[in-house]
């Protein structure tokens, strides 16, 4: 009789077994990116009944405006008749559908495009299909993999679920934190070597015993990445995530099951593991390529900036019976209270350009 396959659990509590605590970030890739069992490979999470409800399921507004976004770049580069919209992560495809339909108003806009979309999940992808179809969209494995053309990028809670490494301040240094097994359990340690003083960031060299500082080697990766594309073909990137504009310590790994918290270490490949973003370091990434990086911005007041008010308006004119919805979406998108801070904009660009809420 063939042996039945191990689920992520199990192998991972193998291998933990077999070569010791592995760090956080190893952790992190397998529950999210295992090849068969991973959350963004594997499940349906996005939606009402999925785990989380992103900007974009909210409202329509938020697609429209970064659609709007893009146009006005594209015209200040003189309307290229062939350029690159790329969006990491699409989800569902709500976002770039709603950014399209409000986008393709340009004229020339929807013939110079060539969609594509970085996903792995082959269930988001047919979702993906249904609502981008008409727009002939090509999905890549790589996420530099575009072609020579002008290229736009737009990645809305992308960077959030890439891995990050945890470390806790000690009295004797950094340890990075690991993930093992206790009693047959998974649970987190220390490793028994602290790393050197100097490769802790500068802003956290007085932290005090107890602090934690997370690093995303693998976000500033993503950025550089795409960023050197932007640099040498022009164009801009469009990162819109929960995050922190400066270094700072502070635990922010969570894990989100059924639009609740869990337990990280619960069910691999079953939660949403994710962390807030650095901003500064995705910022570093993207001016180390010579691209220009104005200061960050709250996701409410660039929405606000960018008309997100007056589109309400004009929807509650169209849907009178929705006015309280909308109204509602806007506050929820805008209020310091929910997303409108929460949630950071950072736009880095071909020098030059002058990109729109900033």
């Amino acid at each position: 009789m063939a042996k039945t396959s191990l689920t992520l659990a199990e192998q991972i509590d193998t291998q933990i077994r077999e070569t010791g605590p592995m760090s956080l970030a190893t952790y992190m890739a397998l529950c999210l990116s295992h090849p068969r069992h991973g959350y963004y490979t594997a499940g349906r999470p996005i939606g009402a009944a999925g785990d989380f409800i992103t900007a974009p399921e909210i409202s329509q507004m938020f697609g429209e405006l970064i659609g709007f976004f893009f146009v006005n770049l594209w015209q200040q580069m003189g309307q290229p008749t062939s350029f690159t919209l790329l969006e990491l992560g699409p989800g569902r495809g709500t976002l770039m559908q709603d950014a399209l339909r409000a986008a393709s108003k340009a004229d020339g806009f929807e013939n110079a495009l060539h969609l594509q979309l970085f996903e792995s999940n082959a269930l988001l992808k047919g979702e993906q299909e249904k609502r981008l179809g008409a727009y002939s969209p090509y999905w890549s494995s790589d996420i530099d993999a575009v072609s020579d053309d002008p290229i736009f990028v737009v990645a809305n809670e992308f960077f959030d679920a890439l891995p990050i490494k945890q470390f806790i301040k000690t009295d004797d240094g950094w340890h990075e934190r690991l993930v093992g097994l206790k009693d047959n359990l998974r649970s987190f340690g220390l490793s028994p070597t602290p790393i050197s003083e100097s490769a802790a960031p500068e802003a956290v060299h007085g932290a005090f015993p107890g602090e934690v500082l997370e690093l995303s080697a693998a976000a500033a990766d993503a950025m550089q990445r795409i960023a050197r594309k932007v640099s040498v073909q022009g164009g801009a990137i469009l990162a819109i995530d929960y995050g922190y504009g400066a270094t700072q310590t502070g635990e922010t790994l969570q894990a989100v099951k059924d639009h609740a918290f869990a337990d990280p270490l619960d069910a691999p490949g079953e939660a949403d593991i994710s962390s807030h973003v650095n901003f500064e370091v995705l910022a570093a990434a993207a001016k180390s390529t010579g691209l220009a990086v104005p200061r960050l911005a709250d996701q409410g007041d660039w929405l606000l900036r960018l008309g997100i008010g007056e589109r309400a308006k004009a929807l509650a004119r169209a849907n009178p019976n929705e006015a309280g919805n909308i109204a509602r979406a806007v506050e929820r998108l805008t209020s310091p209270e929910q997303m409108g801070t929460l949630f950071k904009v950072l736009c880095a660009h071909s020098p030059g350009l002058k990109p729109a809420g900033f």
